[in-house]
């Protein structure tokens, strides 16, 4: 799997999920729950993470956190290299307790997408097969095959098993126990209710109660633990115009640049020559329909079958072809060159490359 790149700014949100190795328990005890929770605290004074929510199940957990300094990469590596060796020794063990590195997804903490974001954290305890929404039952809802809603067993079956799983801030946030000094609640308590005079607590309690009984959006949710990052279309761009030129090899800066459309690229290019797309493509000899590949190719992330289909349908061959032909003449011819250059300079001035 490629390692993702960081997008670690000051003031960034982010959604943090770490699993256990081989999808191993990394909580045998509730004994083990409270002294991970014990280093969450401790996290939050150590590094002046704001953590916004979290939940533990007994082989991965999930947090919602906010950095001022820019610093999670150093938190979270502190936090599972602390759980890790009190784990392995209270239980007699060694090796590796986390998969891999953790999971960091950039969240808009400016919108409802962090409120979002924390629902689906809050129900992890209930996305369970016992209770109907394991894998396979959420991979039909999802194709469209389980169209009505849960049954009134089934709310109540899941609603207890929300209110009972302890180690959660969904507690705190629905007012069925106090909140600790070291969790923030504040901001997404203001965006599930903004009404003048309401418990914000009875406020966010009905607005994720209301996933349960009405069924999770599982589209909804799926999308969050595939995307790159959590936000609207604004905030996903700017972060896509962040991606460093060189981050390639084991990273997935592909996935990250193909966020930049194809047409973007047309769009340059027309504006760099003057003319339609439609009116110099299919002109033998001419070099636009040829630049826009290998572009596409560099800046875009698209794959070659990929690249054909946006160019009209040409076969894979041709436009290895084609790219290779354009990767020879921009070596040697300068004024080709200066086209380029004049076509990514448009891009980066259209805000869609970094510079």
């Amino acid at each position: 799997m490629a390692r993702q790149l960081r997008h670690h700014f000051a003031g960034g949100w982010y959604h943090i999920t770490t699993r256990g190795m081989w999808r191993k328990e990394i909580f045998e005890t509730d004994r083990d729950r409270e002294h991970f929770v014990e280093l969450l605290e401790e996290m939050v004074e150590r590094y002046d993470v704001v953590l916004h929510a979290y939940v533990l199940m007994d082989n991965h957990y999930h947090l919602l956190i906010e950095t001022p300094e820019a610093n999670a990469s150093r938190a979270l590596q502190w936090l599972n290299l602390s759980y890790a060796a009190w784990f392995n020794a209270k239980h007699e063990r060694s090796g590796p307790v986390f998969q891999a590195r953790f999971k960091s997804i950039p969240v808009d903490g400016e919108g409802s997408w962090a409120l979002t974001c924390s629902i689906y954290i809050h129900l992890n305890p209930i996305r369970i097969r016992s209770l109907g929404q394991g894998k396979e039952e959420r991979s039909r809802e999802k194709a469209g095959f389980m169209q009505e809603g849960p049954t009134a067993e089934q709310v109540k079956a899941r609603l207890a098993v929300l209110r009972k799983h302890l180690w959660s801030s969904y507690h705190a946030y629905a007012g069925y126990a106090p909140k600790p000094d070291w969790l923030t609640c504040d901001r997404l308590w203001w965006h599930a209710g903004q009404e003048k005079g309401v418990d914000p607590k009875a406020d966010y309690r009905r607005y994720l109660e209301d996933y349960v009984r009405q069924g999770v959006e599982e589209g909804v949710f799926a999308r969050l633990t595939a995307a790159l990052a959590i936000g609207g279309t604004t905030f996903i761009e700017n972060l896509r115009r962040k991606v460093p030129k060189r981050a390639a090899g084991e990273t997935n800066a592909r996935s990250w640049r193909r966020l930049l459309p194809f047409a973007e690229v047309v769009r340059a290019i027309e504006s760099v020559r003057g003319e339609r797309w439609d009116d110099f493509i299919g002109r033998h000899g001419d070099y636009g329909r040829d630049l826009a590949l290998h572009i596409g190719r560099l800046k875009c992330g698209l794959t070659l079958r990929e690249l054909g289909k946006e160019a009209g349908g040409m076969t894979v061959p041709c436009v290895a072809k084609a790219c290779e032909r354009m990767v020879k003449r921009l070596k040697t011819d300068r004024k080709m060159q200066r086209v380029s250059a004049k076509i990514l300079k448009k891009l980066i001035q259209n805000g869609e490359l970094n510079v």
